[in-house]
């Protein structure tokens, strides 16, 4: 019989990103079951928007944003003074030889891409961008149709 091969690395990042995926899953479903038995976890609607795994999957960051955007420090806060029962409840249904440690941040990406559309519709990005093709009406095939 031959010996198991390792896994090859794409198919480590892909099962970096599935058990990322089941982890966000699992985090979501307590949090919306109102599970988690602090009163800023369960008078916030709170989104979990992803869940980087480390390659060894010993370290998962949760990104978490309240749906209102309304007190996101006191959220991660809250968060992070759960994390053991957090822990504890995604190690068994996660059903890994070894459980992740779980850190939580906030997440930045919606202030970022309010950020670059601002810059986008800045009236000098606009200008530059139909112009770019040289006939001013920005479809990019030179024709000034």
């Amino acid at each position: 019989m031959a010996a198991k091969q390792p896994f090859t690395t794409e198919q480590q990042s892909v099962r970096v990103l599935k058990v990322g995926e089941r982890v966000r899953h699992i985090l979501s479903e307590l949090l919306a079951r109102g599970e988690v038995h602090d009163d800023v976890v369960s008078s916030s609607h709170i989104s979990v928007t992803e869940v980087r795994m480390t390659p060894d999957l010993r370290n998962a960051t949760a990104y978490v944003k309240p749906l209102l955007g309304a007190g996101d420090e006191e959220v991660v806060k809250a968060l992070r003074q759960n994390t053991a029962f957090l822990q504890r409840e995604v190690a068994q249904r996660l059903g890994l030889k070894f459980a992740p440690k779980l850190r939580f941040r906030k997440d930045e990406s919606f202030a970022e891409a309010d950020r670059i559309e601002a810059l986008l519709r800045d009236p000098k990005v606009t200008r530059d961008l139909e112009g770019e093709d040289g006939d001013g009406d920005g479809d990019g095939d030179g024709d000034g149709d």
